[in-house]
């Protein structure tokens, strides 16, 4: 179960940084009229049911060398994206507190459909 919840994460986190990234452009009026197009759909991203937070000691070593990997390529900035959607959530804010750990331990998160957001921390070295 944890591996799952791992693996998600990693996924996350890699789509994490380039959907914060992207902006949605201004839509221009077209000069000619056309045919009304269906607009794309995104998927509704779900609201935070729960919040779980897994210190990367917990998980198998596999997992954290993979999750490792992934924090490594997202570099710096992905990661202060990430502390900083964590800051501005109460809920999870206050769930790490509860566990007396704040963002900026934080170094994966994941998504889960149902609602269940997982965090995985590290402990200051």
């Amino acid at each position: 179960m944890r591996k799952a919840i791992v693996f998600a994460a990693t996924a996350t986190l890699m789509m994490a940084g380039a959907a914060s990234a992207q902006q949605q452009p201004t839509p221009q009026p077209s000069p000619a009229p056309t045919a009304p197009a269906a607009p794309k759909a995104q998927p509704a991203v779900p609201a935070i049911q729960s919040v779980n937070v897994v210190d990367i000691t917990e998980l198998p070593k596999d997992t954290q060398t993979q999750v490792n990997q992934i924090v490594a390529q997202r570099g710096d900035a992905g990661l202060q994206t990430l502390r900083k959607s964590i800051d501005a959530t109460p809920k999870v804010k206050s769930a790490l507190e509860a566990k007396g750990m704040s963002s900026a331990q934080v170094i994966a998160a994941s998504m889960q459909p149902n609602g269940a957001l997982t965090l995985i921390t590290k402990k200051a070295s």
